[in-house]
Protein backbone atom coordinates (compact mmCIF):
# COMPACT_ATOMS: atom_id res chain seq x y z
CA UNK A 1 0.00 0.00 0.00
CA UNK A 2 1.41 3.61 -0.79
CA UNK A 3 1.81 5.94 1.85
CA UNK A 4 -0.52 8.68 1.98
CA UNK A 5 0.13 12.54 1.77
CA UNK A 6 0.41 13.61 5.36
CA UNK A 7 -1.64 16.69 3.90
CA UNK A 8 -4.78 16.69 1.59
CA UNK A 9 -3.31 19.41 -0.37
CA UNK A 10 -0.98 17.19 -1.73
CA UNK A 11 -3.34 14.45 -2.27
CA UNK A 12 -4.17 14.60 -5.66
CA UNK A 13 -6.40 11.81 -6.01
CA UNK A 14 -8.11 13.48 -3.64
CA UNK A 15 -8.34 16.95 -4.79
CA UNK A 16 -9.39 15.13 -8.21
CA UNK A 17 -12.39 13.87 -5.99
CA UNK A 18 -12.88 17.66 -4.32
CA UNK A 19 -12.70 19.00 -7.78
CA UNK A 20 -15.11 16.99 -9.13
CA UNK A 21 -18.12 17.49 -5.91
CA UNK A 22 -17.08 21.06 -6.54
CA UNK A 23 -18.08 21.59 -9.65
CA UNK A 24 -20.89 19.60 -9.93
CA UNK A 25 -22.38 21.26 -6.34
CA UNK A 26 -21.94 24.87 -7.99
CA UNK A 27 -24.14 23.10 -11.19
CA UNK A 28 -26.75 21.86 -9.54
CA UNK A 29 -27.15 25.20 -7.37
CA UNK A 30 -28.45 26.65 -10.89
CA UNK A 31 -30.87 24.09 -11.53
CA UNK A 32 -32.11 23.92 -7.76
CA UNK A 33 -33.59 27.24 -8.36
CA UNK A 34 -33.93 27.34 -12.35
CA UNK A 35 -36.26 23.89 -12.44
CA UNK A 36 -38.29 24.95 -9.83
CA UNK A 37 -38.19 28.53 -11.86
CA UNK A 38 -39.52 26.60 -14.59
CA UNK A 39 -42.34 25.62 -12.66
CA UNK A 40 -43.74 28.32 -11.26
CA UNK A 41 -42.85 31.24 -14.19
CA UNK A 42 -42.75 29.04 -17.47
CA UNK A 43 -45.08 26.57 -16.46
CA UNK A 44 -47.64 28.08 -14.32
CA UNK A 45 -48.04 24.94 -12.21
CA UNK A 46 -50.00 25.45 -8.52
CA UNK A 47 -47.59 25.40 -5.38
CA UNK A 48 -48.95 21.56 -5.15
CA UNK A 49 -47.14 20.80 -8.04
CA UNK A 50 -43.93 22.69 -7.29
CA UNK A 51 -43.75 20.79 -4.17
CA UNK A 52 -44.66 17.21 -5.93
CA UNK A 53 -41.57 18.06 -8.00
CA UNK A 54 -39.48 18.38 -5.07
CA UNK A 55 -40.85 15.38 -3.57
CA UNK A 56 -40.17 13.28 -6.77
CA UNK A 57 -36.51 14.53 -6.75
CA UNK A 58 -36.27 12.34 -3.51
CA UNK A 59 -38.28 9.89 -3.69
CA UNK A 60 -35.51 7.64 -5.17
CA UNK A 61 -34.02 7.82 -1.37
CA UNK A 62 -37.19 6.02 -0.33
CA UNK A 63 -36.99 3.28 -3.23
CA UNK A 64 -33.27 2.81 -4.32
CA UNK A 65 -31.28 3.69 -1.16
CA UNK A 66 -31.06 0.28 0.69
CA UNK A 67 -30.69 -1.86 -1.99
CA UNK A 68 -27.93 0.84 -3.15
CA UNK A 69 -26.11 0.70 -0.54
CA UNK A 70 -25.69 -3.61 -0.61
CA UNK A 71 -24.08 -3.11 -4.45
CA UNK A 72 -22.32 -0.24 -3.56
CA UNK A 73 -20.68 -2.71 -0.68
CA UNK A 74 -19.60 -5.48 -3.47
CA UNK A 75 -18.50 -3.43 -6.30
CA UNK A 76 -15.79 -0.74 -7.23
CA UNK A 77 -17.23 2.55 -5.47
CA UNK A 78 -15.37 5.14 -8.34
CA UNK A 79 -17.23 3.64 -11.55
CA UNK A 80 -20.60 4.37 -9.39
CA UNK A 81 -19.51 7.73 -8.95
CA UNK A 82 -18.65 7.99 -12.73
CA UNK A 83 -21.91 6.94 -13.81
CA UNK A 84 -24.10 8.67 -11.40
CA UNK A 85 -22.88 12.26 -12.94
CA UNK A 86 -23.13 10.91 -16.63
CA UNK A 87 -26.95 9.72 -15.94
CA UNK A 88 -27.66 12.99 -14.25
CA UNK A 89 -26.31 15.14 -16.87
CA UNK A 90 -28.10 13.38 -19.74
CA UNK A 91 -31.14 14.22 -17.83
CA UNK A 92 -31.17 17.67 -17.18
CA UNK A 93 -29.77 18.17 -20.70
CA UNK A 94 -33.32 17.30 -21.93
CA UNK A 95 -34.89 20.24 -20.28
CA UNK A 96 -33.29 22.69 -22.30
CA UNK A 97 -33.83 20.51 -25.35
CA UNK A 98 -37.78 20.11 -25.18
CA UNK A 99 -37.64 24.02 -23.92
CA UNK A 100 -36.23 24.91 -27.46
CA UNK A 101 -38.49 22.81 -29.08
CA UNK A 102 -41.47 24.15 -27.40
CA UNK A 103 -42.60 20.77 -25.77
CA UNK A 104 -41.39 21.21 -22.07
CA UNK A 105 -43.89 19.86 -19.74
CA UNK A 106 -44.31 20.00 -15.86
CA UNK A 107 -44.25 16.22 -16.51
CA UNK A 108 -41.32 16.29 -18.05
CA UNK A 109 -39.81 17.97 -14.90
CA UNK A 110 -41.13 15.19 -12.97
CA UNK A 111 -38.96 12.77 -14.75
CA UNK A 112 -36.22 14.40 -14.78
CA UNK A 113 -36.08 15.16 -10.65
CA UNK A 114 -36.98 11.29 -10.77
CA UNK A 115 -33.78 10.28 -12.50
CA UNK A 116 -31.72 12.98 -11.56
CA UNK A 117 -33.17 11.84 -7.71
CA UNK A 118 -31.47 8.43 -8.33
CA UNK A 119 -28.20 9.32 -9.93
CA UNK A 120 -27.81 11.35 -5.77
CA UNK A 121 -28.61 8.31 -4.74
CA UNK A 122 -25.93 6.11 -5.60
CA UNK A 123 -23.50 9.21 -5.66
CA UNK A 124 -23.69 10.04 -2.50
CA UNK A 125 -23.62 6.84 -0.89
CA UNK A 126 -20.70 5.97 -3.22
CA UNK A 127 -18.87 9.25 -2.70
CA UNK A 128 -19.18 8.70 0.83
CA UNK A 129 -18.19 5.57 1.45
CA UNK A 130 -15.46 6.04 -0.90
CA UNK A 131 -13.79 8.71 0.91
CA UNK A 132 -12.41 6.69 3.89
CA UNK A 133 -10.41 4.73 2.00
CA UNK A 134 -9.25 7.16 -0.32
CA UNK A 135 -7.84 9.79 2.40
CA UNK A 136 -7.70 7.17 5.56
CA UNK A 137 -9.79 7.38 8.38
CA UNK A 138 -7.43 9.79 10.45
CA UNK A 139 -7.78 12.40 7.67
CA UNK A 140 -12.07 12.30 7.68
CA UNK A 141 -12.62 15.26 9.54
CA UNK A 142 -10.38 17.70 7.47
CA UNK A 143 -11.73 15.74 4.16
CA UNK A 144 -15.35 16.16 4.96
CA UNK A 145 -14.09 19.24 6.10
CA UNK A 146 -13.29 20.63 2.45
CA UNK A 147 -15.99 18.80 1.28
CA UNK A 148 -18.26 20.69 3.00
CA UNK A 149 -16.41 23.79 2.46
CA UNK A 150 -17.29 23.38 -1.39
CA UNK A 151 -20.79 22.77 -0.47
CA UNK A 152 -21.13 25.84 1.88
CA UNK A 153 -19.20 28.06 -1.31
CA UNK A 154 -21.09 26.80 -4.19
CA UNK A 155 -24.75 27.78 -1.80
CA UNK A 156 -23.25 30.97 -1.29
CA UNK A 157 -21.75 31.75 -4.76
CA UNK A 158 -23.94 29.68 -6.24
CA UNK A 159 -27.65 31.15 -6.16
CA UNK A 160 -26.30 34.43 -7.09
CA UNK A 161 -25.35 32.74 -10.77
CA UNK A 162 -27.97 31.04 -10.83
CA UNK A 163 -30.44 34.02 -10.46
CA UNK A 164 -28.06 36.04 -13.51
CA UNK A 165 -28.49 33.03 -15.63
CA UNK A 166 -32.27 32.44 -15.29
CA UNK A 167 -32.46 36.36 -16.01
CA UNK A 168 -30.16 36.57 -18.80
CA UNK A 169 -31.21 32.59 -20.48
CA UNK A 170 -34.57 31.88 -19.00
CA UNK A 171 -34.91 29.22 -16.32
CA UNK A 172 -35.01 26.11 -18.87
CA UNK A 173 -31.59 27.07 -20.12
CA UNK A 174 -29.98 27.29 -17.40
CA UNK A 175 -30.30 24.30 -16.55
CA UNK A 176 -27.87 23.11 -18.88
CA UNK A 177 -25.09 25.05 -16.77
CA UNK A 178 -25.79 21.91 -14.27
CA UNK A 179 -25.67 19.14 -17.04
CA UNK A 180 -22.12 20.82 -18.12
CA UNK A 181 -20.79 20.67 -14.18
CA UNK A 182 -21.57 16.50 -13.96
CA UNK A 183 -19.62 16.34 -17.24
CA UNK A 184 -16.66 18.07 -15.54
CA UNK A 185 -17.14 16.04 -12.96
CA UNK A 186 -17.56 12.56 -14.26
CA UNK A 187 -13.80 13.70 -15.76
CA UNK A 188 -12.40 14.59 -12.85
CA UNK A 189 -13.84 11.35 -11.18
CA UNK A 190 -12.28 8.86 -13.66
CA UNK A 191 -8.64 10.58 -13.54
CA UNK A 192 -8.74 9.52 -10.22
CA UNK A 193 -5.64 6.79 -10.17
CA UNK A 194 -5.75 5.13 -7.10
CA UNK A 195 -6.19 1.44 -6.92
CA UNK A 196 -9.40 0.87 -4.42
CA UNK A 197 -9.41 -1.62 -2.09
CA UNK A 198 -12.75 -3.40 -1.96
CA UNK A 199 -14.02 -4.77 1.46
CA UNK A 200 -13.28 -8.47 1.55
CA UNK A 201 -16.76 -10.36 1.16
CA UNK A 202 -16.02 -14.17 1.80
CA UNK A 203 -19.84 -14.77 1.38
CA UNK A 204 -22.16 -13.25 -0.49
CA UNK A 205 -25.41 -13.16 0.92
CA UNK A 206 -28.94 -12.44 -0.51
CA UNK A 207 -29.62 -9.11 -1.14
CA UNK A 208 -32.23 -9.13 1.53
CA UNK A 209 -30.13 -9.89 4.68
CA UNK A 210 -27.24 -7.55 3.21
CA UNK A 211 -29.70 -4.87 3.54
CA UNK A 212 -31.20 -5.50 6.97
CA UNK A 213 -28.02 -6.23 8.32
CA UNK A 214 -27.17 -2.40 7.34
CA UNK A 215 -30.38 -1.01 9.29
CA UNK A 216 -29.53 -3.21 12.15
CA UNK A 217 -26.20 -1.29 12.51
CA UNK A 218 -27.58 1.61 12.36
CA UNK A 219 -30.25 1.23 15.06
CA UNK A 220 -27.96 -0.92 17.40
CA UNK A 221 -25.46 2.29 17.94
CA UNK A 222 -27.14 4.63 20.16
CA UNK A 223 -25.42 7.31 18.96
CA UNK A 224 -25.48 6.89 15.35
CA UNK A 225 -29.29 6.36 16.17
CA UNK A 226 -29.34 9.74 17.60
CA UNK A 227 -28.05 11.61 14.06
CA UNK A 228 -30.45 9.49 12.30
CA UNK A 229 -33.58 10.93 14.50
CA UNK A 230 -32.22 14.20 14.46
CA UNK A 231 -32.18 14.50 10.75
CA UNK A 232 -34.99 12.83 10.06
CA UNK A 233 -36.55 15.85 11.93
CA UNK A 234 -34.45 18.37 10.67
CA UNK A 235 -35.43 17.13 7.17
CA UNK A 236 -38.91 16.32 7.27
CA UNK A 237 -39.65 19.85 9.03
CA UNK A 238 -37.58 21.28 6.81
CA UNK A 239 -39.09 20.40 3.38
CA UNK A 240 -42.60 21.38 4.82
CA UNK A 241 -40.78 25.03 4.44
CA UNK A 242 -38.73 24.43 2.09
CA UNK A 243 -40.90 22.88 -0.51
CA UNK A 244 -43.26 25.90 -0.61
CA UNK A 245 -40.44 28.80 0.22
CA UNK A 246 -39.68 29.94 -3.39
CA UNK A 247 -43.54 30.24 -3.99
CA UNK A 248 -43.91 32.17 -0.85
CA UNK A 249 -41.54 34.25 -1.96
CA UNK A 250 -42.07 34.86 -5.45
CA UNK A 251 -45.95 35.12 -4.66
CA UNK A 252 -46.74 36.44 -1.68
CA UNK A 253 -42.92 38.79 -0.89
CA UNK A 254 -42.93 39.66 -4.72
CA UNK A 255 -38.94 38.76 -4.71
CA UNK A 256 -37.64 37.68 -8.23
CA UNK A 257 -35.02 35.54 -9.17
CA UNK A 258 -32.27 37.98 -9.05
CA UNK A 259 -32.78 39.08 -5.72
CA UNK A 260 -33.47 35.68 -4.10
CA UNK A 261 -30.09 34.13 -5.92
CA UNK A 262 -28.88 37.21 -3.88
CA UNK A 263 -30.33 36.75 -0.80
CA UNK A 264 -29.30 32.67 -0.64
CA UNK A 265 -26.22 33.48 -1.33
CA UNK A 266 -25.96 35.96 1.79
CA UNK A 267 -27.47 33.71 3.71
CA UNK A 268 -25.22 30.49 3.04
CA UNK A 269 -22.22 32.72 3.65
CA UNK A 270 -23.02 30.70 7.72
CA UNK A 271 -22.47 27.56 5.88
CA UNK A 272 -19.35 28.91 4.80
CA UNK A 273 -18.22 29.86 8.06
CA UNK A 274 -19.32 26.46 9.12
CA UNK A 275 -17.01 24.76 6.72
CA UNK A 276 -14.08 26.79 7.80
CA UNK A 277 -14.48 26.34 11.85
CA UNK A 278 -16.59 22.96 12.43
CA UNK A 279 -12.54 21.22 12.78
CA UNK A 280 -12.06 23.92 16.03
CA UNK A 281 -14.99 24.13 17.54
CA UNK A 282 -15.29 20.24 17.44
CA UNK A 283 -11.54 19.98 18.95
CA UNK A 284 -12.58 22.83 21.85
CA UNK A 285 -16.65 21.48 22.56
CA UNK A 286 -15.74 18.13 21.61
CA UNK A 287 -17.54 16.00 19.22
CA UNK A 288 -21.21 15.33 21.31
CA UNK A 289 -21.53 19.12 21.91
CA UNK A 290 -20.48 20.75 18.25
CA UNK A 291 -22.71 18.31 16.54
CA UNK A 292 -25.70 19.21 19.92
CA UNK A 293 -25.04 23.58 18.58
CA UNK A 294 -25.39 22.47 14.75
CA UNK A 295 -28.95 20.80 15.69
CA UNK A 296 -29.64 23.71 18.10
CA UNK A 297 -29.10 26.25 15.22
CA UNK A 298 -32.31 24.72 13.21
CA UNK A 299 -34.79 26.92 15.80
CA UNK A 300 -33.58 30.26 13.59
CA UNK A 301 -36.13 29.17 10.74
CA UNK A 302 -38.94 30.81 12.41
CA UNK A 303 -37.53 34.09 11.56
CA UNK A 304 -39.12 32.91 8.00
CA UNK A 305 -42.51 33.08 8.80
CA UNK A 306 -42.01 35.74 11.31
CA UNK A 307 -40.31 38.28 8.32
CA UNK A 308 -42.54 40.95 7.95
CA UNK A 309 -43.70 41.42 4.18
CA UNK A 310 -42.73 44.89 4.15
CA UNK A 311 -38.79 44.34 5.02
CA UNK A 312 -38.67 40.23 4.75
CA UNK A 313 -34.91 40.42 3.45
CA UNK A 314 -32.96 40.79 6.75
CA UNK A 315 -34.99 38.26 8.40
CA UNK A 316 -34.75 35.65 6.00
CA UNK A 317 -30.84 36.08 5.47
CA UNK A 318 -30.53 36.33 9.01
CA UNK A 319 -32.01 32.89 8.69
CA UNK A 320 -30.15 31.45 6.77
CA UNK A 321 -27.13 32.19 8.42
CA UNK A 322 -27.72 30.56 11.19
CA UNK A 323 -29.35 27.35 9.62
CA UNK A 324 -26.91 27.20 7.13
CA UNK A 325 -23.74 27.36 9.95
CA UNK A 326 -25.86 24.40 11.88
CA UNK A 327 -26.19 22.09 9.24
CA UNK A 328 -22.49 22.46 7.82
CA UNK A 329 -21.25 22.06 11.63
CA UNK A 330 -23.71 18.97 12.16
CA UNK A 331 -23.07 17.63 8.73
CA UNK A 332 -18.97 18.27 9.21
CA UNK A 333 -18.73 16.68 12.45
CA UNK A 334 -21.69 14.00 12.42
CA UNK A 335 -20.65 12.30 9.30
CA UNK A 336 -16.78 11.89 10.58
CA UNK A 337 -18.00 10.52 13.30
CA UNK A 338 -20.00 7.83 11.66
CA UNK A 339 -16.92 6.90 8.97
CA UNK A 340 -14.85 6.52 11.93
CA UNK A 341 -16.93 4.51 14.26
CA UNK A 342 -17.68 2.02 10.80
CA UNK A 343 -16.10 -1.02 9.65
CA UNK A 344 -15.00 -0.02 6.11
CA UNK A 345 -16.94 -3.11 4.90
CA UNK A 346 -20.14 -1.54 6.52
CA UNK A 347 -20.01 1.82 5.30
CA UNK A 348 -22.01 1.72 2.20
CA UNK A 349 -25.02 -0.53 3.99
CA UNK A 350 -24.86 1.85 6.72
CA UNK A 351 -24.44 5.01 4.66
CA UNK A 352 -27.57 3.94 2.47
CA UNK A 353 -29.59 2.87 5.39
CA UNK A 354 -29.13 5.98 6.87
CA UNK A 355 -30.50 8.11 3.71
CA UNK A 356 -33.23 5.73 2.95
CA UNK A 357 -34.26 7.08 6.13
CA UNK A 358 -33.37 10.97 6.56
CA UNK A 359 -33.47 11.50 3.14
CA UNK A 360 -36.61 9.48 2.70
CA UNK A 361 -38.97 11.51 4.68
CA UNK A 362 -38.03 14.58 2.53
CA UNK A 363 -40.61 13.64 -0.23
CA UNK A 364 -42.86 13.05 2.76
CA UNK A 365 -42.18 16.71 3.96
CA UNK A 366 -42.55 18.11 0.00
CA UNK A 367 -46.07 16.86 -0.28
CA UNK A 368 -46.85 17.35 3.62
CA UNK A 369 -46.24 21.11 2.86
CA UNK A 370 -47.75 20.98 -0.83
CA UNK A 371 -51.16 19.89 1.21
CA UNK A 372 -50.80 22.03 4.13
CA UNK A 373 -50.15 25.37 1.77
CA UNK A 374 -53.93 24.23 -0.12
CA UNK A 375 -55.46 24.28 2.91
CA UNK A 376 -54.28 26.56 5.34
CA UNK A 377 -52.34 28.64 3.12
CA UNK A 378 -48.38 29.54 2.61
CA UNK A 379 -47.30 31.02 5.75
CA UNK A 380 -49.10 29.07 8.26
CA UNK A 381 -47.39 26.50 6.63
CA UNK A 382 -44.24 27.88 7.20
CA UNK A 383 -45.52 28.42 10.73
CA UNK A 384 -45.92 24.19 11.27
CA UNK A 385 -42.47 23.35 9.63
CA UNK A 386 -40.21 25.95 11.72
CA UNK A 387 -41.66 24.80 15.04
CA UNK A 388 -41.44 21.50 14.29
CA UNK A 389 -37.93 21.87 12.97
CA UNK A 390 -37.02 22.92 16.02
CA UNK A 391 -37.00 19.59 18.06
CA UNK A 392 -34.39 18.26 15.72
CA UNK A 393 -31.76 18.62 18.39
CA UNK A 394 -33.58 16.84 21.66
CA UNK A 395 -32.47 13.30 20.28
CA UNK A 396 -28.75 14.24 20.31
CA UNK A 397 -29.34 15.37 23.77
CA UNK A 398 -30.69 12.40 25.10
CA UNK A 399 -28.36 10.56 24.16
CA UNK A 400 -24.66 9.30 24.93
CA UNK A 401 -23.04 12.05 22.11
CA UNK A 402 -23.82 14.84 24.68
CA UNK A 403 -21.11 13.29 26.97
CA UNK A 404 -18.43 13.11 24.28
CA UNK A 405 -16.68 16.34 24.89
CA UNK A 406 -12.92 17.63 23.81
CA UNK A 407 -10.11 14.93 23.69
CA UNK A 408 -12.83 11.49 23.70
CA UNK A 409 -11.81 9.38 20.57
CA UNK A 410 -15.06 8.07 19.06
CA UNK A 411 -13.64 4.58 18.86
CA UNK A 412 -12.68 4.04 22.32
CA UNK A 413 -16.31 5.51 23.38
CA UNK A 414 -18.03 2.77 21.15
CA UNK A 415 -18.37 -0.07 23.45
CA UNK A 416 -20.28 1.55 26.29
CA UNK A 417 -22.62 3.02 23.79
CA UNK A 418 -22.81 0.52 21.27
CA UNK A 419 -26.01 -1.54 22.42
CA UNK A 420 -29.57 0.19 22.71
Amino acid sequence: MTQRPTSLWRHRDFLKLWSAETVSRFGSEVSNLALPFVAIVVLKVSAFEVALLGALEFLPFLLFTLPAGVWIDRLARKPILVASDLVRAVALLSVPIAYGLDALTIWQLYAVGFVVGIGTVFFDVSYQSYLPSLVGRDQLVDGNSKLELSRATSQTGGPGVAGALIGLLTAPVAVLVDAVSFVVSAVFLARIKVQEELPSRDVRRSLRVELMEGLRYLLADRRIRALATSTVLFNFFGQITFSIYLVYAVRELGLGAGTIGVLLALANLGGLAGAVLARRISSRLGVGPAIAVGGACSTALILVPLAPQSQPIPFLVASGLVMTFGVVLFNITGLSFQQEITPDRMLGRLNASRRFLVWGVIPLGALTGGALASVIGLRATLFVGAIGISFAVIPILLSPLRSLGPGQSPASASASSAQA
